[in-house]
C-alpha cells in the first residue's frame, strides 16, 4: 500500500511553559500554543490533503485538533486512546528539578521517557506496546494513497520513530524531544515505512 502519516505534537501548554511533567494529566494550551496550532494547521491545509485526523483523547491534543479544524483541516477527528502520552504516575505535575532531587538516578538533562518504570504509572514496555498497536491499526486501516494526520505527544512520536527505524526507544528518546506542533512525515509503500521529515518546524512562528 501507499500513503502518508503526519505526526503532529500538540501546541504549547501551561505546564510546558512551567516545565512540569504532564503525562496523562490535563493542561490547556497557551496562546502561543494556539498560534503554533494555527501555523501547523495552515501547513497541513496548504501542503497536504488530510483524509483522516486521528487525535489523542487528552485535552491538549483535542484543543490542538480544534484549531486545526478551524483553519481548514476538513477531516472529522477520531479520538484514539492509543496515542496518549505515557502515564508518568506520581511524577506528573513535577518539574525535572524536583524529580531529580527525589530520584538521584534520574539525570535532569536526560529523557524521562527512557526511564523503565514509574511508580503509579506506565512501564516503558507497556507504553511502547500501546503506541505500536495504535500505529499498526492506523496503517492497516489507511486507504490507498490516503494521508492521515495524528495529533499526539512527544512520547508517541518518538515511539513510532523507534519502531519504524528499528531502534531502541530509550536511546532515541535521549537524542531529541519533538517541538510543540513540530511535523514528522512518514511515507508508506510496499517496501515499508520511511521517515521523510522529522520534527519539521519551519512553519512555526519565530
Amino acid at each position: 500500500m501507499t500513503g502518508r502519516v503526519l505526526l503532529v505534537r500538540h501546541g504549547e501548554t501551561t505546564w510546558n511553559r512551567a516545565g512540569r511533567i504532564q503525562g496523562w494529566a490535563d493542561a490547556t494550551l497557551t496562546e502561543t500554543g494556539r498560534e503554533q496550532a494555527r501555523a501547523v494547521g495552515s501547513r497541513l491545509v496548504d501542503s497536504h490533503g488530510v483524509d483522516r485526523l486521528v487525535v489523542s483523547d487528552l485535552k491538549r491534543t483535542l484543543e490542538t485538533a480544534d484549531v486545526l479544524r478551524a483553519v481548514g483541516v476538513g477531516a472529522d477527528p477520531e479520538r484514539a486512546r492509543a496515542w496518549r502520552e505515557r502515564n508518568f504516575g506520581e511524577l506528573q505535575g513535577l518539574t525535572r528539578t524536583a524529580i531529580a532531587s527525589r530520584h538521584p538516578e534520574y539525570h535532569r538533562g536526560g529523557s524521562l521517557l527512557s526511564v523503565r518504570s514509574v511508580a503509579g504509572g506506565e512501564s516503558l514496555s507497556a507504553f511502547e506496546t500501546r503506541v505500536r498497536e495504535g500505529w499498526n491499526r492506523l496503517v492497516d486501516g489507511l486507504g490507498e494513497n490516503e494521508t492521515a494526520a495524528v495529533v499526539t505527544h512527544g512520547g508517541p512520536i518518538r515511539a513510532v520513530l523507534a519502531a519504524v527505524s528499528d531502534r531502541e526507544l530509550a536511546t532515541l528518546a535521549s537524542e531529541f524531544s519533538p517541538a510543540n506542533c513540530g511535523l514528522t512525515e512518514i511515507e508508506l509503500s510496499a517496501s515499508g515505512p520511511e521517515v521523510v521529515g522529522r520534527d519539521g518546524t519551519d512553519h512555526l512562528p519565530v
